[in-house]
């Protein structure tokens, strides 16, 4: 585990679990979700070399030939990549790195997490080494729908363009106009600053000049705002994501 107890910010690393963020508080609030049984949906965590899912679990590497990944955490589809579920290497305060497996190998992540007055920066960083497998990556935040005080979370975030999603959930490339209620999708060219906001209680800012954004609101216990350097399923859509990410999660009263 790694410690970071800076001003009014308690945060734990569960290195051995993703190098996820278990637990966040600020001025005694508990920010993440808790562990609920599985991987996939609790904690802030990475999500790495890929984001989100890849159909069937299929990529292609530089010279064309197929390339199956796991689809053992949500079949038939790959999700997330390997780092939410490997234990990482502690590299320094708040710097942990992971040498990725096959089909991946030769490559690393790396996270760097710290404190920054009332804001959490949060980067990570991609080295391909020899590996010719595209890579794209970025934060899986789960906000805590409630608090100890406040009330529920609400999300506010506004796009200009939404990717159509088919009958298995799956991105197909055709961009729609954002929809209004409950999300689980893509979204690019962001307007404003994405929040979550605990009314009376608290407010997140989450500032990142990433290019990609994915919003979650269907689960009862749990939002997540997530910047990513592409959509899910990106090389099947034809795009390409950065090898570098960052955000700032900017901490106020509500």
């Amino acid at each position: 585990m790694q410690y970071i107890d800076d001003a009014e910010f308690q945060i734990a690393i569960d290195l051995d679990n993703g190098a996820r963020i278990s637990s966040i508080t600020w001025r005694d609030l508990q920010f993440t979700v808790p562990y609920r049984g599985g991987p996939l949906d609790y904690g802030w965590y990475a999500m790495g070399p890929w984001a989100g899912r890849i159909r069937d679990g299929i990529m292609f590497d530089a010279d064309g030939e197929e390339i199956q990944l796991p689809t053992n955490v949500m079949p038939p589809h790959a999700i997330h990549g390997f780092g939410f579920t490997s234990s990482w290497q502690e590299i320094g305060p708040g710097r942990s790195l992971l040498h990725l497996p096959k089909p991946y190998g030769g490559a690393t992540f790396e996270q760097t997490i710290e404190v920054l007055d009332d804001a959490v920066r949060w980067s990570l960083e991609y080295d391909p080494g020899d590996c010719t497998l595209p890579a794209w990556f970025g934060m899986h935040p789960w906000f805590a729908r409630d608090l100890d005080r406040g009330g529920s979370a609400e999300i506010e975030f506004k796009a200009a363009k939404m990717l159509k999603r088919d009958d298995e959930g799956m991105p197909t490339g055709e961009f729609v106009a954002p929809s209004s209620g409950t999300w689980d999708d893509a979204f690019t060219e962001i307007q404003g600053v994405p929040a979550v906001i605990w009314e009376d209680a608290a407010r997140i800012d989450v500032e990142s000049d990433a290019p990609w954004w994915v919003v979650y609101n269907e689960d009862s216990d749990g939002v997540c705002i997530e910047p990513q350097t592409a959509p899910p399923d990106a090389q099947n859509l034809g795009i390409s994501g950065e090898h570098y990410i960052e955000a700032l999660f900017v901490f106020s009263e509500a």
